[in-house]
């Protein structure tokens, strides 16, 4: 769902390209809810330039909780009185269509996200004591992972993961850099490597050992991968022990 959202937000991005392309420099973001509830009552640069003034300030206003005031209506229509934009019928109809979408979607995310929280909270996960673990994420590590008793050693998780470093060996050498197999659970090596941005910000053993491989050369995801399976040993630990994560530094 949330990949569907993203390509719904894409086709409102492409859509003002056409309608009305100098707004996305007014507002913060096209996305946020005050320009979905403009464009939901005004769709085209024609619309809002020839909106009352006061109705533009309500519109504005209330779906901005306040932030966008008299003077920001007055800014826009002449924005909008200016725009090369186009006003046709039926591509601003695709454009209120397809935010109705997002918005409908966003309600369905919403609803999966307060399902998801109250099935992790029921586990009651050593994982979202992890910093940069939230319930998402910890949903999708528990789901692919399952029962942490089929796994005897972190290497075995890891092989899971994908994350192992695959081998090449021919005669009597044996290479010492390879990258990883990548084979195993994808949504459980993404949802590992997605948290390593967030543990690598919010802890200081993660944070330090990260700066320790960029010191060494590598490069980002090179040195994020081997942050990574130091956080899946870390899980490994934590869901075997059923133990809080507990900062080294």
């Amino acid at each position: 769902m949330v990949g569907y959202r993203t390509k719904l937000k894409l086709s409102v991005t492409r859509l003002l390209d056409i309608i009305f392309p100098e707004l996305e420099n007014f507002v913060w973001s096209v996305h946020q809810s005050s320009s979905y509830a403009l464009l939901l009552e005004l769709p085209t640069p024609k619309d809002i330039s020839s909106c009352h003034l006061t109705k533009l300030t309500n519109i504005i206003s209330k779906a901005s909780r306040g932030r966008y005031d008299k003077d920001k209506a007055i800014a826009l229509k002449e924005l909008a009185s200016n725009s090369i934009g186009s006003s046709s019928r039926s591509t601003s109809f695709e454009l209120q269509q397809t935010i109705r979408l997002i918005q409908s979607v966003q309600t369905e995310i919403d609803a999966l996200d307060k399902q998801i929280k109250i099935v992790v909270d029921e586990l009651n996960t050593p994982l979202l004591t992890v910093p940069g673990i939230g319930y998402t994420l910890a949903s999708i590590i528990l789901s692919e992972i399952g029962d942490i008793e089929r796994f005897s050693t972190p290497a075995k998780l890891l092989a899971f993961a994908g994350m192992e470093p695959s081998t090449y060996q021919s005669g009597k050498f044996t290479a010492s850099k390879t990258p990883m197999v990548k084979r195993g659970s994808t949504y459980l090596r993404w949802a590992v490597l997605q948290d390593v941005r967030l543990v690598s910000m919010r802890d200081n053993t993660f944070s330090t050992y990260m700066a320790k491989k960029r010191s060494e050369g590598k490069h980002y995801s090179v040195a994020q991968s081997h942050v990574g399976k130091k956080l899946l040993r870390v899980i490994f630990y934590l869901l075997k022990n059923k133990t809080a994560f507990v900062s080294q530094m």
